[in-house]
């Protein structure tokens, strides 16, 4: 028995169309969101995908990694954020230990952030030795981006944000990683802080797209945590990051303004009480 879907969904952006823009060479624009106010902007400007990143963990945690949050704390998260997308497809990453333990177990968290989150897809981070998780999770149904170059959830292994993949054996490496990751069926892969020339190489291989970040411009598409490109964040200024807005000085000028008219009785005034 099939059902009509929803006319609120029919210009919904879905892995398909992300694969389709590569094939037309129709660039492809990412960015993330945490909560419900944030994605229902960033939908209503079109962006095609929205990713609920772990990135979550700095950005309204204030960790210093992404390493601590949990998966029920994702899957809050993506729910807010769904509630909030009509047309853009929705990413959430799988966090740290929820998918690295054992395929089954990965299935299981990729199944609840679907299920209880009510995501389109799902982001895992690494390389040939996750092929074999990823190639259960999409055969359960569940699509899955790749993840590869700075892998944040790594940062401890590596020990540094600095760039992946400079040296040739390590490129190598990810370019192979890039092949299995299409194997296993990822149908689009994150590209993190490697040389433009290797991303250039492993998007022109690949049939699926490429999400670049700190990668260069001949990815299939880009991506950026929307609070550093709207400048709330003035601690994290990576070459990578263009500011598009200076909204930490907007809110802390209109912050001070609204103390100023508190302290001098000036808010509210006859026009904002009630008879």
């Amino acid at each position: 028995m099939s059902t009509q879907p929803p006319s609120a969904s029919a210009s919904r952006i879905t892995t398909r169309t992300v694969v389709e823009m590569k094939h037309r060479a129709e660039k492809i624009s990412m960015l993330t969101a945490y909560d419900y106010t944030m994605a229902k902007i960033v939908d209503q400007a079109g962006i095609e995908i929205i990713l609920v990143g772990d990135s979550a963990s700095n950005v309204m945690a204030g960790h210093e990694t992404t390493l601590p949050i949990t998966l029920d704390q994702m899957i809050y998260h993506t729910l807010c954020v769904v509630r909030g997308a009509e047309r853009s497809l929705v990413v959430a990453d799988l966090p740290f230990m929820s998918y690295q333990v054992t395929d089954t177990g990965a299935l299981k968290s990729a199944g609840r952030m679907m299920k209880e989150a009510g995501a389109h897809a799902v982001k895992l981070e690494g390389g040939a030795y996750i092929a074999s998780t990823i190639k259960k999770i999409v055969d359960a149904g569940i699509p899955v981006m790749g993840h590869l170059g700075l892998t944040p959830q790594s940062i401890y292994k590596f020990g540094t944000y600095k760039v992946r993949a400079t040296e040739e054996e390590e490129a190598r490496q990810l370019l192979d990683d890039a092949r299995k990751l299409e194997e296993a069926g990822c149908f689009a892969v994150v590209l993190e802080k490697i040389p433009y020339k290797l991303a250039e190489q492993v998007t022109a291989e690949l049939s699926v797209p490429t999400i670049g970040i700190g990668a260069g411009n001949a990815c299939d598409g880009q991506v950026l945590v929307t609070h550093d490109m709207l400048g709330l964040n003035k601690d994290f200024s990576p070459r990578f990051l263009r500011r598009y807005a200076d909204l930490h000085t907007v809110m802390t000028d209109a912050f001070h303004k609204y103390k100023s008219d508190v302290k001098k009785g000036l808010f509210p005034d006859t026009k904002e009480q009630y008879e």
